[in-house]
């Protein structure tokens, strides 16, 4: 009996590590979510109304925004990248380049993504653009070379630049409040839609891998040619 449990308990711990090897990606992103989560609890809860994971749609698109909070001083849109590495890039690329050791890796500009949900939050509160605020926060360690105006954060710094815009630009922060959270979709199929969309539009307008961002190469199989990713045998994403 002894036998079988430890056989259970072994074929369990292989499965989870198995399970976390898959979704690493995953799981290191809701961390760094959750350590900005954890930062922005310090604002005032009297001024600053923060609402996590928001996910609207409009105009047929979908946005999902990590963090948006709203306050007298403006709407704040947060989009947090726990990334590692080096980080080269400016604000208006489409794209940066990440390096982990010798690989190197193509990623979204998240201050341009950023931006997309800026204007979206703007057409859908009908409030002007100049009133919501473009953050990116990099929780991890990472060494950025980026060159940008005063949009990217660390989770360090984050509530000393939310806390640094004084003017009052907005007079109805409840009423904004209660919008976000009539619009916010929580539909999980609509969701995982969406996930599965980013992934396939990043691997066909960029040529990289949407699992590990290694770049997509042809190659040739058993069965004739097909495009995988050039980090085989350690990522085995196909595209379809």
């Amino acid at each position: 009996m002894f036998t079988i449990i430890l056989w259970l308990l072994a074929i369990l711990s292989i499965i989870i590590v198995v399970w976390l090897y898959k979704n690493e990606k995953n799981i290191i992103g809701f961390l760094g979510e959750h350590w900005t989560k954890d930062e922005l609890k310090k604002l005032p809860n009297d001024k600053y109304k923060v609402i996590n994971n928001v996910f609207i749609s409009i105009n047929g698109n979908t946005h999902q925004i990590d963090h948006v909070i709203v306050s007298p001083y403006g709407i704040f849109s947060i989009e947090t990248k726990q990334w590692n590495g080096l980080i080269i890039g400016n604000k208006y690329s489409k794209n940066w380049i990440k390096y982990m050791g010798k690989n190197k890796y193509i990623c979204e500009n998240p201050i341009r993504q950023n931006y997309g949900h800026v204007k979206s939050l703007s057409e859908l509160l009908n409030i002007d653009e100049s009133k919501i605020y473009n953050i990116v926060c990099i929780p991890s360690n990472a060494k950025l070379k980026i060159q940008h105006d005063d949009e990217l954060v660390r989770n360090y710094t984050i509530v000393d630049k939310i806390s640094s815009y004084k003017d009052i630009v907005i007079d109805n922060v409840d009423e904004i409040v209660d919008i976000l959270y009539k619009i916010n979709i929580t539909d999980k199929n609509i969701k995982r839609k969406h996930i599965n969309n980013i992934k396939n539009n990043a691997a066909k307008n960029n040529n990289f891998c949407p699992k590990c961002g290694g770049k997509l190469v042809e190659r040739n199989g058993k069965y004739g040619k097909f495009i995988g990713c050039s980090n085989y045998p350690k990522c085995k994403y196909i595209e379809n």
